[in-house]
């Protein structure tokens, strides 16, 4: 974080550009991702998300445009450090749905560390008087909500199943996905 913060709107102006490189982040890392999974219905939600992820985006450019200030400048480690987990779960297994059940397990801390920055952003906003800005940050908050329930929905549906039956042939235990 920059060091001249000093008001809200310095760390609103901050959060928002902490969001944007973690944005940009995951539509690099989601490709990967879909490519690793097994399940169909896994590697549809990572490749919708990445879509999505686009809209987001676009959402924070038009926040950055309305205040008339550039987006960049802002590294987020804490995405990098989640997006590396994820690449390190996925060379450590094999394919197969115990690697899908790690899948899900790493998008869906990114998906909460997401939301946790949404709802600090929207609430900046809402603070400052942003309402445009609040109203497009609660939009992606509550796409990242459903990209999360819908991961443990794929997880407590099938995958974390299958995945304990495949790992039982091998003796290997398995921790499941899902909230």
């Amino acid at each position: 974080m920059a060091k001249d913060v000093k008001t809200m709107e310095d760390l609103f102006l901050e959060e928002i550009r902490d969001l944007m490189d973690a944005e940009k982040q995951i539509t690099k890392a989601l490709p990967k991702m879909a490519k690793a999974a097994t399940s169909e219905e896994l590697r549809e939600a990572f490749e919708e998300h990445l879509e999505q992820t686009r809209g987001q985006i676009e959402r924070l450019e038009q926040i950055f445009s309305e205040m008339g200030v550039k987006s960049g400048g802002q590294k987020c480690a804490a995405m990098e450090g989640l997006v590396k987990e994820g690449e390190e779960m996925v060379s450590m297994t094999e394919e197969g749905l115990v690697r899908d059940a790690g899948l899900i397990g790493a998008a869906q801390r990114v998906e909460h560390y997401e939301m946790a920055g949404y709802g600090c952003a929207r609430t900046f906003a809402q603070l400052l008087g942003r309402a445009e800005a609040a109203d497009l940050l609660q939009e992606t908050l509550d796409e990242e909500k459903e990209t999360d329930e819908r991961l443990t929905e794929i997880a407590e549906s099938m995958v974390n199943q299958q995945a304990m039956s495949e790992s039982r042939g091998t003796g290997g235990r398995t921790s499941g996905a899902g909230d």
